[in-house]
């Protein structure tokens, strides 16, 4: 047949070379662009992955910037409290070399006391002045807030984390369930009780010379007592060196004749007393510890039940509950870590050791320093950390004892300056020692809080994130880059097809010439 209306050879040559030339187009914008999706076209299942992935690598990338900026904030903070460390280590000496008094004059004393003022300024200052682009470190901006701490209770509360979630804040409840304990020793001294004691003897008096050997958790030494002085003036001899011992000696009962006491002078079972009698004179005396848990003032002596005879007795750490979980206990202090709060307790001793079913509670309402380390915005992939104020009128608390009154006050830093209670004109050289010990513990706490936390948090994150990166990374080049090898053999394939179907279209015009040849 031979039409020249439609040349269907012209028709089909055109569609091909239509084809080749937009197939020739691909291939140029793909080699040029060097990606393979350049639009939701070219492959729309691949640009949806494609773009999930991009977005995730840059939550991932921030997540790196984010811990390496908190990485930045950590450092900067333990370098403050490097500064803040030396300083109270200098104060230690300064306070050990002050209480050398036979050897330093006032005048001396007056000296140190004044490097001690300008050391504990410069402590404050740190703490008010230390900070990270504007961000407050050490002035307890970065600590966590609390509510309804009953001070009478719970005597210091320091929050080291807190996991809020959705919560706008976190209720603390802390429930005694076991007392903390002093160690305690008994000696009866209803000496004219007959048995057990010789006939002749007098309540309160000492049937014979007796010498005592006293250790306690802080050093051991020994006092000889003659016959015929009584209880209470071993009562003032024991409690004389008490410093040297951590051993307190008191009536039973505030009666001679219902027995003499020696407890320690701290709480928990790092805390003992041990009473030895030395060479052959003293055979009346002995010691005896109570039953466990039992109570003082179920000490009976005619009641063989109510005490053991001992020569050695051991303190009782405080258990508790907080929000249910058992915490750990040293003494009156509580510390506990679950997936929702971290802290550090020292409780009141009278509700460290009273078993009485009800709760201390007090409220977590905000604070603490919030890092996002993490491609997604959710708590499981953020940090809450805790920072507290390190003024001298916060750090260093510590629990001390007058011994004229018995009375306990949390007495910190900022106590041992000039015109306080413990500066070093009122020769409380031991309460001054005591709480420098609890600020430096307090300081290298902090730091090696900070400290671990940038090592096996953020680091180990930084890392985790970079493989992440990738992986993720070399996922989305695989969908979406174009393979430069491919391309260019598709290109050579595109344009020898442009080339040839051009050549055919050719061919198809001149083609319908051919008719002319019947009309001769």
């Amino acid at each position: 047949m031979a039409r020249i209306n439609t040349n269907i050879s012209s028709l089909v040559a055109q569609k091909n070379l239509g084809r080749a030339n937009e197939n020739l187009q691909v291939r140029l914008q793909r080699l040029a662009t060097g990606l393979r999706i350049n639009r939701g076209a070219d492959d729309p299942a691949g640009l949806i992955a494609a773009d999930r992935l991009r977005a995730e690598l840059r939550g991932v990338e921030q997540g790196v910037k984010n811990s390496e900026r908190a990485s930045n904030v950590i450092a900067t903070t333990e370098a403050a409290l490097a500064e803040v460390s030396d300083l109270l280590s200098s104060i230690k000496s300064l306070v050990v070399e002050a209480a050398n008094s036979g050897a330093f004059s006032p005048e001396e004393v007056e000296a140190n006391q004044l490097q001690i003022d300008s050391a504990i300024e410069s402590i404050t200052r740190i703490s008010n002045t230390a900070s990270f682009a504007g961000l407050k470190l050490l002035n307890g901006e970065l600590g966590y807030t609390l509510s309804g701490v009953d001070a009478t209770e719970i005597l210091k509360a320091n929050v080291n984390n807190a996991a809020f979630g959705t919560r706008s804040s976190i209720p603390v409840d802390v429930e005694v369930i076991s007392s903390a304990q002093q160690a305690m020793l008994f000696s009866r001294t209803d000496y004219s009780s007959n048995p057990p004691f010789p006939a002749g003897g007098t309540d309160g008096v000492l049937i014979s010379t007796v010498t005592l050997e006293i250790a306690g958790p802080t050093g051991v030494q020994v006092l000889t007592f003659l016959s015929g002085q009584s209880v209470n003036e071993v009562v003032t001899a024991v409690n004389a060196i008490s410093d040297a011992t951590g051993v307190r000696a008191a009536l039973h009962n505030n009666n001679v004749a219902s027995g003499l006491r020696f407890n320690s002078v701290a709480y928990g079972s790092e805390a003992f007393v041990s009473i030895t009698k030395l060479g052959n004179s003293g055979a009346f005396f002995d010691t005896a510890r109570l039953p466990s848990d039992a109570p003082e003032t179920s000490l009976d002596w005619t009641t063989a039940s109510t005490y053991v005879n001992a020569q050695q007795d051991l303190g009782k750490d405080v258990a508790a509950l907080v929000n249910g979980a058992l915490a750990t206990g040293r003494g009156l202090d509580l510390g506990i870590k679950t997936s929702e709060v971290t802290l550090d307790l020292t409780l009141d001793e009278t509700f460290a050791t009273t078993v009485s079913g009800t709760p201390s509670s007090f409220t977590i309402t905000g604070g603490g320093s919030l890092f996002q380390l993490g491609p997604r915005v959710n708590s499981s992939q953020q940090i809450s950390i805790g920072v507290q104020s390190v003024a001298a009128s916060r750090l260093g608390g510590t629990v001390i004892t007058d011994p004229n009154t018995s009375t306990t006050e949390l007495q910190f830093l900022n106590s041992i300056k000039s015109g306080e209670g413990n500066s070093l004109a009122s020769k409380k050289f031991q309460n001054a020692s005591s709480i420098l010990d609890t600020a430096i513990d307090e300081i290298a706490s902090l730091r090696g809080r900070l400290g671990a936390f940038e090592r096996n948090t953020i680091e180990t994150n930084v890392r985790s994130l970079q493989a992440a990166i990738e992986n993720i990374s070399a996922s989305e080049s695989e969908i979406r880059d174009a393979d430069f090898a491919l391309e260019t053999s598709e290109l050579t394939r595109a344009q020898i097809l442009a080339s040839s179907s051009t050549s055919v279209l050719a061919t198809a015009n001149v083609q319908a010439q051919n008719v002319l040849q019947l009309l001769g």
